[in-house]
């Protein structure tokens, strides 16, 4: 499941059956003509590894012999080739029935007219599998065009350190746990910094904030302004004072070494991680799934992005959506609801890279961690998942890739202090706003 940080991402429901699904539609039943037995063909087009799609499949078998006049047919699609695909469909106009987008597409597709509007099915759909009041905070505001809903959010990223729980004992350290805060993890990087030992660099947390969005959050925490205004529609960033507070406490870490600095190549981190090199790493929950599969040698714990005072944490999200020009909505829909919702709790499960958006689907992935021993991870996804408060991770109109021109010119002189923290911080704040002012014009 391609879901990451950097540009572009899950108790128990019921399996619907045919009669409560199309009563969730608010619609009468329809009489059984000759014509309404014939099968429809839902396309479906992922950018899922092998192994996943098989898991996908698997589930849409069973959703198969609950509704046998509809018809799954998934595309196949490499993921290295997805977006190539997708690209090649919409010039062609042959955009699948229902296909996997990050947010950013989502957005993008929505207000260039080729989606299909989703928003009076999913208001209208209250059933024990499907309600949209169950989605986790946030995805559904944020997966929204102008208040219309093109598609259905589906899997949601999380982000937080990574520690080695054996690293932090011998450090005499307290382990992190939920509502940490920026000061504990801090210190903890300072004194296993200090604990470290053999040749090379060594930092206690490797990991630096690659993007200003995450400062953001600190900003919020601590009582301040978001660096962007609005997740999927910013009109506006601001460095408030809190988040230079936030840029200084990071190019003080930095410059006395005891977290990795912005150039420090981390490609190889998590591999590091595994091997008992890094003691803390910040990354996603994805690196889980391939622990799971290939267990480490030592005891390890994930602590969800820390806090100043208030709970604020990352919102990074990728969905479902459908062509505009459907043949049979109705039968899509079905098929929608049940990969959003029951359709998860099978495939996480072979496939635990990732909690589900609504946080019904997700009991088994939360089991299937806990059963591996991995209730810190399980209670900071849980955390961050449903997190009240949440701050977009990077800029998703079509103008993000200039944005992002400026951050990488100016933010690693930043954190390295090349560039004064509070001066550094509002001329790229300025650039980027200047950036957002031209496409209104």
């Amino acid at each position: 499941m391609r879901i990451r940080r950097n540009a572009l991402s899950i108790g128990a429901g019921l399996a619907l059956t045919a009669m409560l699904v199309t009563a969730s539609t608010g619609m009468a039943a329809p009489r059984l003509t000759s014509e309404s037995r014939a099968v429809t063909t839902v396309t479906l087009m992922t950018w899922e590894t092998p192994a996943t799609n098989a898991l996908i499949d698997s589930a849409m078998a069973g959703f198969m012999k609950l509704h046998p006049t509809i018809k799954v047919q998934r595309i196949n699609t490499p993921a290295a080739d997805f977006g190539q695909k997708l690209t090649s469909r919409v010039v062609a106009h042959q955009l699948p029935d229902l296909f996997w987008a990050g947010n950013d597409t989502e957005q993008q597709y929505a207000q260039e007219g080729l989606l299909y509007d989703w928003t009076k099915y999913a208001q209208s759909t209250h059933t024990s599998a499907f309600d949209v009041k169950n989605f986790a905070p946030s995805s559904l505001t944020n997966w929204s065009v102008s208040g219309h809903l093109y598609g259905l959010p589906s899997l949601m990223n999380t982000y937080g350190v990574w520690y080695n729980v054996a690293a932090f004992k011998a450090a005499g350290l307290p382990l992190p746990t939920v509502g940490w805060t920026y000061q504990d993890m801090m210190h903890d990087a300072q004194v296993l910094t200090a604990k470290a030992t053999g040749s090379g660099p060594h930092y206690g947390l490797v990991g630096p904030p690659d993007d200003p969005f995450s400062l953001g959050e600190y900003s919020m925490s601590a009582g301040g302004a978001p660096f962007q205004n609005d997740i999927i529609n910013p009109t506006k960033v601001t460095a408030s004072p809190q988040f230079i507070q936030g840029v200084t406490m990071y190019q003080q870490a930095i410059a006395k070494g005891y977290v990795s600095p912005p150039n420090y190549d981390t490609s190889n981190s998590p591999t590091d991680f595994a091997g008992g090199k890094i003691p803390m790493l910040y990354g996603g929950q994805w690196l889980c799934a391939a622990w799971l599969l290939s267990p480490l040698k030592f005891q390890y714990g994930f602590a969800p992005v820390p806090i100043v005072s208030k709970r604020v944490q990352p919102y990074d999200a990728v969905g479902i959506v459908s062509a505009k020009n459907l043949s049979n909505p109705d039968a899509v829909w079905q098929v929608l609801q049940y990969l959003d919702t029951t359709a998860w709790q099978s495939i996480l499960v072979g496939s635990p890279v990732a909690p589900a958006a609504y946080v019904p689907a997700s009991t088994p992935y939360f089991n299937k961690l806990k059963a591996a021993n991995l209730t810190s991870v399980a209670n900071a996804v849980n955390y961050e998942l449903t997190s009240p408060v949440k701050a977009g991770i990077r800029f998703l109109p079509t103008w993000a890739s200039k944005a992002q021109n400026i951050i990488t010119a100016q933010w690693s002189d930043i954190l390295l202090s090349k560039t004064d923290a509070t001066k550094g911080s509002l001329a790229m704040a300025s650039a980027l706003n200047q950036l957002i002012s031209q496409q209104k014009h």
